[in-house]
């Protein structure tokens, strides 16, 4: 498995765009669309880099890289539109590990990419990665899922749904957005791919799936993960 990269970008373009291009580099990728929810992915799944925008709805990307870094030691890179010298000082001085002004091309990110992660070795989250709701337990580290202290198989796909839902814990997502976020820029997948990857899962971690208490269904609006 290549090396974790979170996105946090609201310009869904750009997300399409990085999704595929990291990709097909061999980086496992993972989105938010907002800073709140880019914080709560990062404690979740421990990402081995992180990429940030700037300009972010809400909680901005300042806000969201001195909370990172308050948390944790992991790399991150600046993305921005901005190109004043002082927004990248601000971003400097926060604790992100470089900076880089859009547009830019694919292989200078991952250029820059690869050096800040040499350059900062094994810097990494302090937190553990383990969550536990009602039967349902996750370890990240070990991408291991047990339902009531049992091991159950999960698809890649099946996974990375699960890990998204979580980190939003409480939202709901549309199928639009868990498209976006778990299958990135593939062309060949519609709405009803979720439909039938939630109904997988269902499957195997709730305890009863027809009446589902961890994936819950929104009626006219999506997929939200408890209360």
């Amino acid at each position: 498995m290549g090396a974790k990269v979170l996105i946090i970008e609201d310009e869904e373009t750009m997300v399409e765009g990085l999704t595929y291009n990291l990709g097909k580099e061999g980086f496992e990728v993972s989105v938010a669309l907002d800073g709140e929810t880019g914080v709560s992915m990062a404690r979740l799944i421990r990402p081995d880099l992180v990429l940030l925008d700037l300009m972010l709805p809400g909680m901005d990307g300042l806000d969201v890289c001195r909370t990172l870094r308050r948390e944790s030691r992991v790399p991150i890179i600046m993305l921005t539109a901005k190109t004043t010298e002082m927004d990248k000082v601000v971003g400097l001085e926060l604790g992100a590990d470089d900076y880089i002004t859009k547009p830019f091309s694919v292989r200078e990110l991952v250029a820059r990419i690869h050096a800040v992660m040499r350059r900062t070795g094994d810097a990494g989250p302090v937190q553990p990665e383990r969550f536990t709701f009602r039967h349902l337990t996750i370890d990240f580290e070990r991408h291991l899922v047990t339902v009531s202290g049992k091991a159950v198989d999960l698809s890649p796909k099946e996974y990375h749904l699960l890990r998204t839902l979580v980190a939003h814990r409480g939202r709901v997502l549309r199928r639009e957005e868990l498209l976006q976020m778990v299958w990135g820029h593939d062309v060949f997948v519609d709405q009803r791919t979720v439909d039938v990857h939630v109904r997988w899962l269902r499957e195997k971690i709730e305890e009863e799936a027809g009446r589902p208490v961890l994936i819950q269904t929104v009626r006219g609006a999506g997929y939200r993960f408890g209360d």
